[in-house]
């Protein structure tokens, strides 16, 4: 059993539901990451999505953009990210980390490392997901299938423009979770429409029998509560950016803790 799936059940089995922040890899200096993991994993984070930066990443706003920039100017790259992953290891064998990012950097791995070095170096390193944006669910079998023969879990985001035909192929090929965004558009834009995101959850378990994380437009305790109320896990991105992209790296560390807590403490309240 995957670590994603134990701490799934073990929320189930407390009738709670999964915070999982996402960060940018190398982000705001270039060797924060794992002390910035391990600080959210004090807050009450169950789930960490480490971004992995890339140069044309279409899927995200201009927060998320920012900060891969600057971590690519800070020679983060693949390799960096692993490494991140490997550290945060030794002082954490139970929080699963999911790398969350484009195919071009998992290709270019390959391409420099080996067929396959991709999916070896990530579970030597300790990830336990992989969330390639650009990878469909037509597109990628042998991909799923490397991947689960190392003990990885794919996972794959869901759209409100998604078809009952798409969320029926991602169901077959997806696990650990499924990411719902719920918004038309990138991340950070807009404004989290709750109703809309209760009206499609039931429409998306009808294919989809594992966990459903919604994120995208969470940046408060008060919508966190309102998505967990409906969701298995809330996912929170371009708010922790934008809190900690001009701090220093203590502050941003303190800053991001203090966030993640006061949604981990409402999360809590409202399961109570």
């Amino acid at each position: 059993m995957s670590r994603i799936q134990t701490t799934f059940d073990a929320l189930q089995a407390r009738g709670h539901k999964a915070l999982i922040p996402y960060v940018t890899a190398g982000f705001p200096q270039a060797d924060i990451t794992p002390d910035l993991m391990h600080a959210m994993v004090a807050a009450g984070a169950d789930v960490i999505e480490l971004g992995v930066p890339f140069s044309d990443p279409m899927a995200d706003g201009p927060v998320i953009q920012r900060a891969g920039e600057k971590a690519l100017t800070l020679g983060i790259g693949m390799g960096q990210v692993l490494a991140m992953v490997k550290t945060f290891r030794e002082r954490d064998d139970r929080t699963p980390v999911v790398l969350m990012g484009y195919a071009n950097p998992v290709e270019r791995y390959d391409l420099i490392h080996g067929a396959n070095a991709f999916v070896c170096d990530a579970a030597a390193a300790g990830v336990d997901g992989v969330l390639v944006v650009d990878y469909p669910p037509e597109e990628c079998r042998d991909f799923a299938q490397r991947l689960k023969a190392a003990g990885l879990d794919l996972i794959f985001l869901l759209a409100p423009t998604s078809t009952e035909e798409r969320m029926a192929q991602v169901a077959e090929l997806a696990s650990g979770y499924v990411y719902y965004v719920s918004l038309k558009g990138v991340t950070g834009a807009g404004h989290l429409d709750t109703a809309s995101v209760e009206a499609a959850l039931p429409r998306i378990r009808r294919h989809v029998k594992i966990p459903v994380g919604v994120g995208f437009g969470i940046r408060d305790a008060q919508t966190a509560v309102a998505v967990s109320r409906v969701a298995d896990a809330v996912v929170i991105g371009t708010k922790i950016i934008q809190l900690i992209e001009n701090l220093p790296r203590a502050e941003a560390i303190a800053e991001c803790g203090r966030f993640l807590a006061e949604v981990r403490s409402a999360l809590n309240q409202s399961a109570a």
